[in-house]
């Protein structure tokens, strides 16, 4: 009988060579975003621009969740804002006391302001950003400063404004130092109590003068009596 021509058909004399991965993919590899040590203090989805002064007009920088973080030991807050998908960060920047919020010309869920070093890229850079929300109202994750439990709320451009000027506040008494909008308002009482001098004085010759014009007939009417 004639042994079976099937090539598929296994042989004693094959052997099957079994080689361990290089990389076993079922392993996590954890990778580090520099957060692992900060407390998210308030969250909201929202579109970031930056301002090219090369072309003169804003350039969109992605579309994500902007972050307000606080460090567990420092409590120094930040800004950061990564893309979606990618996670690619688009905006990081501390919250310093000379920031601004300006609204944006013609929208009511926008907001500029500008960056002296924003680390996103690699050197930091100065740049002016704008970023704007989906929505005049728009659900977002927002952790109280007073209370460290988050809570779901409806926000807006305005609640991001409140939650941007509280980091500075903490930045600021950090640092020993106050918000420019506290520095702006303490202003304008000193500014109030120099006019108010400056008329003392101005009052004070014509006084003077009235009093100088009372003795002088008193003088006379002695010289006349004499």
């Amino acid at each position: 009988m004639s042994e079976p021509t099937d090539a598929l058909a296994p042989r004693d004399e094959e052997h099957d060579p079994h080689f361990e991965p290089v990389i076993k993919l079922t392993e996590q590899v954890e990778t580090k975003t520099h957060e692992e040590d900060e407390d998210v203090l308030f969250k909201m989805r929202a579109k970031l621009f930056r301002f090219s002064t090369d072309s003169s007009e804003w350039k969109e920088r992605g579309t994500g969740d902007v972050r307000l973080l606080q460090h567990k030991e420092t409590k120094k807050v930040r800004l950061v804002m990564r893309r979606d998908k990618t996670y690619k960060v688009c905006a990081n920047h501390a919250i310093t006391s000379d920031m601004r919020l300006q609204p944006n010309i013609g929208s009511d869920r926008s907001w500029v302001w500008k960056v002296a070093a924003d680390y996103s890229e690699n050197p930091p850079t100065s740049e002016t950003l704008a970023i704007r929300f989906a929505n005049a109202e728009s659900e977002c994750l927002h952790m109280s400063f007073a209370s460290p439990n988050p809570k779901l709320a409806f926000a807006d451009a305005q609640q991001f404004k409140e939650a941007f000027e509280n980091a500075q506040k903490i930045n600021s008494n950090l640092a020993g130092g106050a918000p420019a909008s506290e520095t702006k308002s303490e202003a304008e009482p000193a500014a109030e109590k120099k006019e108010e001098s400056a008329e003392e004085k101005k009052e004070e010759p014509k006084e003077e003068a009235k009093e100088e014009k009372k003795e002088e007939p008193k003088a006379e009417e002695e010289k006349k009596e004499d």
